[in-house]
């Protein structure tokens, strides 16, 4: 196949001679005049370019609010998009979630409406996965410049939910894998992890294209020339997560919002840290491993699977190997895969008797924000002692790390004053972080060391802690 096909409000749409990192939001205002989606930020910040994207799953149909201003047009081959002018004809009444702004007066200006009505009605039309999220958290992708955020929760609201009948997404059957080029460039959309194996081995050098979260910004924000893409998000045996008893098995392709509830129900508190991830939109469309791949020294993901012993299987061609994530991050960017290899699966660990998770972030806001420090901690308690201690950072070095000293200082001692005290010091000598602009080295430092004594409170002290988050929530 050498065009991209897909369904745009139900028409059918063949793309054939535009570059293949030209973005949705750049096809929908320029070459259809659709400008109900608007760009605020083009870096997936603001939500005013939000639409909705179905695709069939394994039969099944899903819908998913995504930021169309970094989202190339070879990812939605075989799928459908809804946009705001899509939701009614003209003379017909409006969408339920377009009325109830209506009714309460929830438009100011009217930029950012559109991507908050599109937010609520991907909501409304995909509800496998979405019982661990409330209105706030599906909205916080969503930015009103007006701050009109009262009225916009009170719409909401009284939209409900509703029986909306999406335009169902057709790919079909047995169609050959997606090979476009134009303009100069090259993308290419694999059906399975074998043919992603084929398509490095011809070209090693192509660039993999996950969720495209950070992908997209190369583009949109840094202006580079991006011209030979293979994704993944086409290859089905990628797209699954397998839990045994032992182990959860996270394929390339799995969506960071897919990911939610299966992790969250191991380990609480790696689920409200994925509930902060970025935002719903974003969570959406960028993939667990990708995060970990990107190898940034400020992602979320990285720190909290470092904590767990999570490994990567890399697969080259038909070889595969297995590697502990301690292994893979070696400098700054800087990774252990290889030319013509990928990630095709995350190994994470269940939770061994006496273990103690937790994840903390400090950031300045509570969404869509970049970590200033992240900190995860695995402890595995016997006998009143600390048996085990997996204890990672992220934001503090130049790449995600563990902190063994925090750790030599923690094992075989019981989890007291005195020994956070010790692994405090420790911080000091297994980090010299930097300053720039989310934060000084000093203030990293000190963040870094009292996430440590938030881990002795919320475990030992849990009173104590409560106590303090009731402050920090009057505040």
């Amino acid at each position: 196949m050498t065009a991209i096909r897909f369904r745009l409000n139900g028409a059918p749409v063949e793309v054939t001679d535009l570059h293949p990192t030209t973005t949705l939001l750049q096809y929908l205002r320029v070459q259809c005049r659709l400008t109900g989606s608007k760009e605020g930020c083009a870096e997936g910040d603001c939500g005013a370019c939000t639409v909705a994207v179905g695709e069939t799953t394994g039969g099944q149909v899903r819908w998913r609010a995504v930021n169309a201003c970094i989202l190339f047009l070879g990812a939605l081959h075989g799928r459908s998009v809804l946009t705001v002018e899509g939701l009614g004809a003209e003379g017909q009444p409006l969408h339920p979630v377009q009325q109830a702004f209506v009714d309460h007066h929830a438009a100011q200006c009217g930029f950012c409406t559109p991507g908050f009505v599109m937010a609520l009605v991907a909501q409304r039309l995909d509800r496998t996965n979405s019982s661990h999220l409330t209105t706030e958290d599906v909205l916080a992708g969503n930015l009103c410049r007006c701050t009109g955020y009262r009225p916009i929760l009170d719409a909401a609201a009284d939209a409900g939910l509703g029986d909306d009948v999406p335009v169902v997404p057709v790919l079909p059957e047995g169609e050959a894998m997606l090979d476009y080029a134009a303009a100069g460039g090259r993308f290419r959309a694999p059906r399975s992890g074998d043919e992603l194996a084929a398509c490095l081995a011809e070209t090693p050098e192509a660039t993999i294209l996950a969720g495209g979260t950070d992908i997209g910004l190369w583009v949109t924000k840094a202006l580079r020339d991006v011209d030979d893409l293979v994704w993944t998000g086409t290859c089905a045996d990628l797209q699954s997560i397998e839990v045994t008893a032992d182990e959860i098995r996270i394929g390339a392709g799995v969506r960071l919002y897919d990911a939610h509830p299966v992790l969250a129900e191991d380990r609480p508190d790696l689920g409200e840290l994925l509930r902060r991830f970025a935002c719903a939109q974003i969570r959406q469309t960028g993939t667990v491993l990708g995060n970990v791949m990107n190898a940034s020294p400020i992602g979320d993901g990285s720190p909290a699977f470092l904590a767990l012993g999570a490994s990567l299987v890399l697969r080259s061609g038909a070889s595969r190997r297995t590697l502990p994530l301690d292994e893979f991050f070696l400098g700054y960017r800087s990774t252990a895969l290889r030319p013509g290899e990928f990630a095709e699966m995350l190994i994470v660990p269940r939770p061994l008797e006496g273990e103690v998770f937790r994840a903390m972030k400090v950031s300045k806001r509570f969404d869509q924000d970049i970590s200033a420090v992240m900190g995860a901690f695995r402890l595995v308690m016997k006998d009143g002692l600390v048996a085990q201690a997996r204890l990672a950072f992220g934001g503090v070095a130049a790449t995600p790390r563990r902190a063994p000293g925090c750790e030599a200082a923690l094992i075989g001692r019981r989890l007291d004053e005195g020994s956070i005290e010790a692994a405090c010091a420790a911080f000091a000598v297994d980090f010299q972080p930097i300053d720039d602009v989310r934060a000084s080295a000093a203030y990293r430092t000190e963040a870094g060391q009292n996430l440590l004594r938030r881990l002795f409170y919320e475990v030992v002290r849990p009173d104590v802690a409560t106590r303090v988050l009731d402050l920090e929530a009057a505040a």
